[in-house]
Parts: C-alpha cells; sequence; structure tokens
C-alpha cells in the first residue's frame, strides 16, 4: 500500500472541481528521486515544459515555507511550499496571478521506498471558476495528461542518475 496526499481539508479530493493521480514505479532510490524534484529551477532540464520557475523566497531548492513562481502553459502562478518531508513528501499550494475568482490549487507528491527504487505519486486538486473554465472545460483531462509526462520525464532522469552513479 502506498501513501497518498495529506489533503487540507479545503482542497479534499471528494469535494474538488478537478482532481488528478498519476504514479509510477521508478528504478532509482527515493534519494534521487527527490533531489530532481526539489531542484525547482532545474525541472527544464527533464522536463520542458516547466521552464519558468522561481525561486522568490532565496532558498537554492524547494523547502517547507519556500514561496517561488512558474509559468504553466502560458500562466504566471505563485506557490508556496506547505508540506515537506526530506525524501517522502512535498507539497504546495498554488493561485493563479491575475485571477481575480479566488481559484486555487494543492499539489503533492509521495515517494516511498521500494525493493528496486521508489513509487512516485503524485496528486493535484484545482477549485474555482478559473481552473474549471480553463482545465475543466477547454482542455478536459489535461491535468492528468501534463503530471503524467512529468511523473515519466522524473524517472527517466533519476533512473538515468542512478545509472551515472552505479556504473
Amino acid at each position: 500500500m502506498y501513501d497518498h496526499v495529506i489533503w487540507p481539508e479545503r482542497y479534499d479530493p471528494r469535494t474538488s472541481a478537478i482532481y488528478a493521480l498519476n504514479d509510477i514505479d521508478v528504478k532509482a532510490p527515493p534519494e534521487v528521486v527527490w533531489k530532481l524534484l526539489v531542484d525547482a529551477e532545474n525541472w527544464s532540464s527533464h522536463f520542458p515544459a516547466e521552464d519558468q520557475v522561481r525561486i522568490l523566497s532565496g532558498e537554492p531548492e524547494l523547502a517547507l515555507g519556500t514561496r517561488y513562481s512558474r509559468v504553466t502553459v502560458g500562466f504566471p502562478m505563485s506557490l508556496i511550499v506547505t508540506e515537506c518531508v526530506p525524501g517522502r513528501r512535498l507539497a504546495w499550494s498554488t493561485t493563479v496571478d491575475g485571477d481575480e475568482t479566488g481559484s486555487s490549487a494543492y499539489h503533492g507528491w509521495v515517494l516511498t521506498p521500494t525493493a528496486d527504487g521508489c513509487h512516485l505519486l503524485t496528486e493535484e486538486t484545482q477549485q474555482g471558476p478559473w481552473f474549471l473554465d480553463v482545465i475543466g472545460r477547454k482542455h478536459p483531462g489535461a491535468l492528468y495528461r501534463y503530471h503524467q509526462e512529468w511523473v515519466e520525464s522524473l524517472a527517466r532522469a533519476a533512473e538515468a542518475q542512478a545509472a551515472k552513479t552505479a556504473g
């Protein structure tokens, strides 16, 4: 059994308009995946779509309380890390810059050690009129597809990194 995201009440998938769960088994230790995951300003090295990430609060990598910004599929967003258990759990809340509707999202990652490396799981919920319009109506299924590409890219990068250090 794998752990899942610990949801703040307002982001519970049972009451959220949009929800996606993606997971993959990775043949690399959790520490290798974790290092890639918290190195947000370099996500684009393995996932080109995330090429506009900037840590705003001064840390070199994501940690509890880190504030950062990113442009995702053309939309600028502000984020804050709300959960960080090194090597195991990372989560952040998101608001869309310039959105007056109060829409928000919550995105979590969970790493579970396995015999061959780790299991990587990511879940996100989105709420509010902006997300309903852009993701729900105009691009149904886009959140799932985007995250699937992200977990697969992260797995490939971690496996390549693990192979490099083992060889």
